[in-house]
């Protein structure tokens, strides 16, 4: 693969500030009402930060990964049902940032969130859109907003923001979005 340019550079840089961000806000909205522990999937966090370092301990974090030799809690396609591994309902949130793009089918990667997470459950996603094909490969899709509201039809968008690339209107660099399991 070449080498990212100065401007794939700046806007890696500009993800994962908002990423970042987004991982912070989220936990302050939802970390500190509570005193009882809640359970979290998050998914392929071992190439970044993942979700620990921002919420409070009284989350119980699971990690899954479909390559067998990540350090994952948990191995498996996030396509598939996976019900011998994972219950329905089983969580109170999923974090999966910067993973969609890299699925097969990332209508049945929804529907395998939407199954593990219990009613009122929260999806914390991410996705880019302006930004260079990137491993770990395959690299298959990007959203717009409306393709994002039409996968997340089982759910409440209760957030949904773009980080928007500076001087070109209508080409967002990245996505962020809160939703819930109704």
């Amino acid at each position: 693969m070449p080498l990212p340019s100065p401007l794939d550079i700046k806007f890696l840089s500009l993800i994962r500030e908002n990423i970042e961000m987004f991982m912070r806000q989220s936990a302050l909205r939802y970390g500190s009402e509570l005193n009882n522990k809640r359970r979290m999937l998050d998914v392929a966090p071992q190439d970044h930060v993942g979700a620990r370092p921002f919420f409070p301990d009284c989350f119980v974090i699971d990690t899954l990964d479909i390559n067998p030799d990540s350090k994952a809690t948990i191995i498996a396609d996030l396509c598939d049902r996976n019900e011998s591994l994972i219950p329905a309902g089983h969580y109170d949130f999923v974090v999966c940032t910067e993973v969609l793009e890299h699925t097969l089918r990332p209508w049945d990667a929804i529907n395998e969130i939407h199954r593990v997470l219990k009613k009122g459950g929260v999806l914390l996603l991410s996705v880019p859109f302006n930004f260079r094909i990137h491993g770990p490969l395959p690299d298959c899709w990007r959203f717009t907003e409306h393709g994002l509201r039409a996968i997340l039809d089982k759910f409440k968008i209760v957030e949904l923001k773009s980080l928007e690339t500076p001087e070109r209107t209508l080409m967002p660099i990245h996505y962020t979005v809160i939703a819930e399991k109704i």
